[in-house]
């Protein structure tokens, strides 16, 4: 990938969170979520996956409460047909105005767990302090969903820019483009039936600096509640790194977004947010003992209204 340029501020802002290891803090400060190096799925051993094997459809919204939130194991049919992705109900076709509204934040299993890749209490104060004081401070953005031919599904090129330049209120990203990977790529879509306009599941954002962060889907599922409410799952794997010459390494992050969202009208949609954030075998020295349970949880509140 090719260095970036931007502005001396933005690329040494998007620098330190490499050098300085802040996971916690380059999250909520300057990308919204953070990302790091390719990695292969870490293995499941301890309670995580045998807790996750005993829910069903019906408890994804039981996800959207409970403190204590294992990661789920990845999606085992993702391989089979190269149109695998997030879909959501039909209603959800079209562009919103969005307003996204912190209203809790929680360390369910210390604040050790957010000081970054050591468990260090000092940063973890501090993160934890700074993501409080964003507490109903509504961000606006624009969405977009697409309707192809397997049903609904987010535009992830116009989306990702939309949230990773609100969240850091100002214009950070560059550009956003799709990546083919084994179950969701470009010509397995188009052989089947669908557009060159159709979302994928793996995105590249480069930054306006030397940056850039790959994010694909591990795991993912939804329920249609009734035919008003729909709720659903997905984990991203991520990537964030320097695209310059500096050989410090990337970061690798596993992020859960839950959702639910209910219509209140055709052109009104009331939802809510939660982001649970994991730790990671490859930079976290806290990784077994967190057992691929959440050690963060951000709990939003959605306002959609149809452009």
């Amino acid at each position: 990938m090719s260095a970036l340029t931007v502005p001396e501020n933005t690329s040494g802002e998007l620098t330190k969170c490499i050098l300085t290891n802040q996971l916690a803090s380059c999250r909520r400060n300057f990308l919204f979520k953070t990302s790091g190096s390719v990695a292969t799925f870490s293995a499941w051993s301890y309670s995580g996956p045998i807790a996750f094997a005993a829910q069903t459809k019906k408890d994804i919204s039981n996800r959207l409460t409970e403190d204590i939130v294992f990661l789920p194991p990845p999606s085992l049919a993702s391989e089979l047909n190269g149109v695998d992705n997030m879909y959501f109900p039909s209603y959800l076709s079209g562009e919103w105005e969005v307003k996204q509204t912190l209203v809790d934040v929680k360390a369910p299993l210390g604040l050790k767990y957010i000081g970054g890749p050591n468990g260090s209490l000092d940063i973890a104060e501090k993160t934890m302090k700074e993501a409080r004081s964003k507490i109903d401070d509504p961000v606006k953005m624009k969405l977009r969903y697409l309707a192809t031919k397997w049903g609904v599904s987010e535009d992830r090129l116009y989306n990702n820019q939309e949230r990773l330049d609100a969240f850091a209120q100002k214009s950070v990203v560059a550009s956003v483009q799709y990546a083919d990977v084994g179950g969701s790529n470009r010509k397995s879509v188009l052989a089947l039936g669908g557009t060159m306009d159709d979302p994928l599941q793996t995105t590249i954002v480069y930054f306006k600096g030397p940056a850039a962060q790959k994010s694909f889907i591990t795991s993912h599922g939804d329920e249609q509640v009734s035919e008003t409410l729909w709720i659903g799952y997905e984990v991203q794997r991520s990537i964030f790194a320097l695209t310059n010459q500096n050989t410090s390494p990337p970061i690798t992050t596993d992020s859960e977004y839950i959702w639910s969202f209910e219509r209140l009208g055709d052109n009104r949609i009331q939802g809510k947010l939660r982001i649970a954030g994991y730790l990671n075998a490859q930079s976290d020295t806290l990784y077994f003992d967190a057992r691929n349970r959440a050690v963060s949880l951000q709990d939003y509140k959605l306002d959609m209204e149809k452009i």
